[in-house]
């Protein structure tokens, strides 16, 4: 029953509001902050609009703030795993930095690929790793570091080195039956992972195929500009690291836990363990550098170990470029990403609370007349939800609880929609600045979201190839239901 005291759901322009300020303090934040704007320009502005949301919420939806407060914490409750695995990839990638790992591969790397196919290669070996490991922020924090190193050594702009990693990495975490983004996209609405899997291909496939041909392009048109770097980066880290093919056991350690679907934060853990008890083992002096203990003794070297999984280290290979690319931020590199998720958790769960995403996404239903206006829909809502949430696990579960019911009315497969949810939400979620996945990729690779956007082409031509495939009818199936026979349209 209803009385005075009953939520109400607000109108779509009053729920935009929020939006909009989000928008505009951004807009402002960054121009006045520039590459610092996640240092805590960003955060605050978060916290600001989320204020609003609650004003807006209390003021004009009688929402409670009790309600607001539980949707905020079970928003940061659903995050707190990867606020986890993003402090372990903090000492992942100075242990593996340190320790000689990346170095080892950059050096062996830059022998082994040629710069006219290295763009595509980088995109199919983050692909490769990405399914093996169903994580793309492993794929990205491990041998996407190493791919980094290897293109900048070649000439290669870090804008395309990232996208290309980008891409392959997020083609593994779509398709990859050990995805948690995966397997949440096919239970949410209800289809059979691997036949969610297989669905994905229709449009995944053709993506992939196209990203890797504008790769090829590119990598062809390539002019070695750095091919004197391509020696002096390996002479260089052989003269600052103990470069030996022992070192590659860690990597192989890591693939054989992540193949026994050992959980990601156990893999991590050991990989992290196993790479600083080698930086002992092969790196002692180096860690005794870092430690400022220029004195022989197992203390010294294990002191810089402890300060490079936890903190910033610099280490001098008398090549600027190369300095930059071994230094490394440990764990602490990453709280400012954790800050930032926390605030994005806050505006999402205020947002849920206040039923402003409901109202906001209710807009989007007006254009589902056909099949290819249903597929556009479903993209446009889980962008505007990876915007507004600024997660896409939540994006997700959003976008499948608001159109489930739709593509049942309509007597589509469930398999559809879930195809459509991985093209628009996983996909693209990387290419927004203050989403979990963009910061989490911004932050790991050291490379601006803006900066590798445009060249994440497999990210940016998914959600178009589900529209265009929808819009084809290319095994666009109905539900075999009474009054409802299945065909193909």
């Amino acid at each position: 029953m209803e009385d005075g005291h009953s939520p109400k759901i607000p109108s779509p322009l009053l729920s935009l509001v929020p939006v909009m300020v989000l928008a505009g303090l951004l807009f402002v934040t960054i121009r006045l902050f520039g590459n610092d704007v996640l240092n805590g320009g960003s955060q605050i502005v978060l916290l600001a609009a989320t204020a609003v949301c609650c004003v807006i919420a209390m003021a004009c939806c009688r929402v409670k703030w009790k309600t607001i407060e539980r949707a905020i914490v079970n928003n940061i409750t659903g995050v707190a795993t990867a606020l986890l695995i993003l402090l372990i990839i903090g000492a992942l990638s100075g242990s593996w930095m340190v320790s000689g790992i990346v170095p080892t591969l950059i050096c062996y790397g830059v022998q082994i690929i040629h710069p006219s196919f290295f763009l595509a290669s980088t995109c199919l070996i983050c692909a490769l790793v990405s399914v093996m490991t169903g994580s793309s922020w492993t794929t990205i924090a491990t041998i996407g570091i190493a791919l980094l190193g290897i293109g900048q050594a070649q000439g290669f702009s870090e804008g395309w080195i990232a996208g290309a990693i980008v891409s392959g990495a997020y083609f593994g975490d779509k398709v990859s039956p050990l995805s948690d983004t995966t397997i949440l996209a096919s239970s949410v609405t209800g289809t059979p992972l691997f036949t969610h899997i297989r669905y994905m291909m229709g449009t995944t496939v053709p993506s992939m195929l196209i990203t890797l041909l504008v790769f090829s392009i590119a990598g062809f048109a390539h002019e070695a500009t750095a091919s004197d770097q391509i020696a002096l980066y390996p002479a260089s880290l052989k003269a600052t690291f103990h470069i030996t093919p022992w070192l590659l056991i860690v990597p192989l350690v890591t693939a054989v836990l992540i193949a026994k679907r050992v959980p990601s934060l156990i893999t991590l853990f050991l990989s992290v363990a196993l790479a600083g008890l080698f930086a002992l083992i092969f790196q002692p002096e180096l860690l005794r550098e870092i430690a400022g203990v220029p004195q022989q003794g197992f203390e010294s070297a294990f002191k810089g170990l402890l300060m490079t999984l936890y903190g910033h280290t610099q280490i001098e290979t008398g090549i600027a470029g190369l300095n930059e690319l071994v230094s490394t931020r440990g764990m602490s590199g990453m709280l400012n990403t954790i800050w930032l998720i926390i605030c994005a958790m806050c505006f999402g769960g205020a947002m849920a609370a206040g039923g402003m995403l409901e109202s906001i996404t209710s807009l989007f239903l007006h254009f589902v007349r056909r099949t290819a206006g249903m597929v556009a829909s479903t993209v446009a809502s889980g962008l505007f939800l990876n915007l507004t949430t600024a997660d896409q696990y939540i994006s997700i579960i959003l976008t499948g609880d608001m159109f489930k019911h739709i593509y049942r009315k309509r007597g589509y497969e469930n398999r559809l929609l879930s195809r459509t949810i991985e093209d628009a939400v996983t996909v693209t979620s990387p290419l927004i600045p203050w989403n979990t996945c963009g910061l989490t990729q911004a932050t790991i690779l050291g490379v601006a979201t803006f900066t590798y956007l445009p060249y994440c082409f497999f990210n940016l031509i998914s959600p178009l190839m589900s529209i265009l495939i929808a819009a084809s009818g290319f095994k666009i199936y109905r539900t075999p239901e009474p009054g409802n026979p299945p065909h193909t349209p």
